[in-house]
């Protein structure tokens, strides 16, 4: 490792450190928010600490996003194989269906399915974000050179042993790209679970829309904003390592 990969990882370590502090003392929150909004009965959403409720939207994007990761990239590899490859335009179509699709009206049509709260919630995240890792997994699978494929074809290895020891470790970060697009877009989108009572921090949003209260809005829409910036730091910082162990 490199000292400014080093130092990268050490801001990263501090920024999540400064964030579980934040997040665990609400009487920071209490105390800024009374002061900006002092107009206000009520700064601090009542239904369940800051804590709770970034814990809970954790939830609900570590569920889809493992879905999404081993689902999408299984899509990806299949469709790079001679026998998924005819595949590829009706895979292409599906995801991309997915991410147009608009995640609220997946929502209505799964609840009278799955009911309300967390499944109908992480299948519309998981349908949204499916699209960014197929077509990474695609893109990384294909950009790897034919040669190296025969040269390990050459040395006895079988498909299944090129594909795990030479492609995907050639593509893992472009795979990786692809994770950190899908996470990031999750972590805003799970925002709408809290309408049909996944919790998360959508729900001081909606609640300070209903009320009109932008102290509440504030209190789930910054943390929110941290969360995806965090995400999108350390996997970048794991997309740069993997660039780096392949230079």
């Amino acid at each position: 490792m490199s000292h400014r990969q080093a130092r990268r990882w050490l801001i990263l370590l501090l920024m999540v450190a400064a964030f579980a502090w934040l997040i665990s003392n609400m009487w920071v929150w209490e105390t800024a928010l009374g002061y900006l909004f002092s107009q206000e009965a009520q700064v601090i959403h009542p239904r369940a600490s800051l804590l709770v409720l970034v814990l809970e939207h954790l939830r609900l994007v570590a569920i889809s996003s493992a879905m999404t990761v081993f689902i999408g990239v299984s899509l990806g590899v299949w469709a790079t194989r001679p026998g998924g490859r005819e595949f590829l335009p009706i895979i292409t179509d599906i995801t991309s269906f997915g991410q147009t699709f608009p995640p609220v009206a997946i929502l209505a049509l799964a609840v009278p399915m799955l009911g309300f709260g967390l499944l109908p919630t992480v299948a519309a995240l998981f349908l949204y974000g499916l699209l960014p890792i197929v077509r990474n997994t695609i893109a990384g699978l294909d950009a790897v050179s034919g040669d190296l494929v025969g040269v390990a074809y050459g040395m006895g290895m079988s498909r299944t042993q090129t594909l795990f020891r030479v492609e995907v470790p050639l593509a893992a970060s472009v795979i990786i790209a692809g994770l950190r697009i899908s996470i990031v877009i999750n972590i805003g989108t799970a925002m709408i679970g809290a309408v049909i009572g996944a919790g998360g921090l959508g729900s001081p949003i909606i609640a300070g829309l209903v009320q009109d209260n932008l102290a509440y809005i504030i209190e789930g829409a910054l943390p929110a904003a941290m969360l995806a910036v965090l995400a999108d730091q350390l996997l970048t910082g794991i997309e740069d390592s993997l660039k780096t162990g392949g230079d």
